[in-house]
């Protein structure tokens, strides 16, 4: 009766094809720049991701060096299951770059993590994985922002967690110092930064479109600034020193919780409840810190590494405890319109269960537990809008801002070429802000 309806049906569906995949392909993008770093399989604990040997240090390859990565990772019980690792490359605000795998990769699709060990004399029963990247047989050959994927059953769509790193081409110079701000509202409590980029030999002939600078705060990622209009241009340099654009809260040192022993009180730690089958430790309560008091003390700013006072293995070894965490806000009343998290390396910045803190109205605190191996652990507390989740930490309320503060900033310089797909990653400057300092 409709002869030619199949082929008005495939017709159309050949017209929406496109559409289909333009849509799919916005969505995967939104997906990889909400969830970088995320934890997505139940049981998974203490992931790692780090440069060989350096535990508080951000994971940065070099192409074209011998540098490597370690992964390590929990995940409960006893059985050893089968988790695959890919990469995946992102531009510079962590959406997918539109390449193929195989243009930036060499080698396999994916690497089977073979290197495991269950837990012995620790109550807690865990399998510790543990890889060095890359592998032989899988290799980044463009540089660039990556996405870790670790998956079950080299079925990607099992995902377990995914971790950022860092793929360099050392060709952009960067030179950086951290000033005090001129505006009276913040000299005290920001550090203005000025950043000088040297691209000599790179063709840039649109900086706007083709350079875009981005400034991490202790290795953060949720506050960092993005920078894309130079204040000048002079041949191959640029300057970004627009003080409108380059402020940020100075904060102060983080908290730190001593975790080496459950079986000693660690610094900060009020008392502990252990069983046979479990340890409990209850840090001290806390509060918001006052503003006109800055003590300097060393910190690792934000990270955690784990380690033990016990002559046993951290990693394998290593003992798990319930740590309570109760902060009391002024007057023991609740924030409003707000909620309190605890961030660091430790909580994902926020982003792992347990991180948002409870308000209990009969006692006037904020508590919350999280699950955590022996180590020493930096930490803060911040504020966030509760109706919106993906607004960006306050922690002045909480912590403060203090000139004085050391912090550790990284400048990420990226390079498009004209017509390219996608952000290479040519400069990375790194260093604390006691040694970029100087005055006005």
């Amino acid at each position: 009766m409709y002869p030619f309806s199949g082929v008005r049906i495939f017709d159309y569906s050949m017209r929406l094809l496109p559409l289909l995949i333009i849509l799919l392909l916005l969505g995967a993008g939104l997906q990889a720049q909400r969830a970088p770093d995320r934890i997505y399989r139940p049981g998974i604990l203490s992931v790692k991701l780090c440069p060989a040997g350096r535990p508080i240090d951000y994971p940065i390859l070099r192409l074209q060096s011998n540098d490597k990565l370690e992964l390590m990772f929990d995940e409960q019980g006893t059985e050893v299951r089968n988790y695959f690792y890919t990469f995946e490359l992102c531009n510079a605000d962590w959406t997918p770059a539109a390449l193929s795998y195989f243009d930036y990769v060499k080698g396999y699709s994916q690497v089977r993590i073979g290197t495991y060990r269950n837990s012995s004399l620790a109550l807690t029963r865990y399998v510790h994985y543990s890889a060095v990247l890359p592998d032989r047989n899988c290799t980044p050959t463009k540089s660039g922002n990556y996405l870790l994927k670790v998956f079950l059953n080299s079925d990607t769509s099992q995902l377990a967690f995914t971790r950022r790193f860092l793929v360099l081409d050392d060709r952009i110079q960067l030179a950086v110092q951290v000033r005090q701000p001129f505006q009276q509202a913040s000299f005290l409590s920001h550090h203005r930064l000025q950043v000088t980029l040297s691209g000599k030999g790179i063709d840039i002939r649109y900086p706007q479109q083709q350079v875009k600078v981005q400034v991490l705060q202790n290795l953060r990622w949720d506050n960092r600034l993005q920078l894309q209009q130079p204040t000048f241009v002079r041949q191959a340099v640029l300057e970004y020193n627009n003080e409108a654009e380059m402020l940020m809260p100075a904060m102060k040192e983080w908290r730190w919780l001593n975790l080496r022993s459950f079986r000693l009180l660690g610094d900060r730690v009020s008392f502990q409840r252990n069983t046979d089958s479990s340890f409990s430790v209850f840090v001290q309560e806390e509060s918001p810190r006052p503003a006109n008091r800055y003590v300097y003390y060393k910190d690792i700013n934000g990270m955690y590494f784990f380690e033990t006072i016990e002559a046993v293995n951290p990693f394998w070894n290593g003992e798990y405890a319930r740590v309570h965490f109760r902060f009391r806000p002024p007057g023991g009343q609740p924030y409003r319109g707000k909620d309190l998290y605890i961030i660091g390396e430790m909580t994902g910045y926020g982003s792992l269960e347990g991180s948002r803190l409870r308000y209990d109205p009969s006692l006037g605190i904020y508590t919350t537990e999280l699950f955590l191996k022996q180590g020493y652990y930096d930490y803060c507390y911040a504020l966030r809008d509760s109706q919106d989740p993906s607004a960006p930490f306050d922690t002045e309320p909480t912590e403060n801002n203090s000139w004085e503060t050391e912090n550790t900033y990284m400048v990420l310089a990226y390079y498009r070429d004209l017509g390219g797909r996608y952000d290479q990653l040519l400069g990375i400057y790194q260093a604390g802000s006691v040694q970029l300092r100087t005055l006005r």
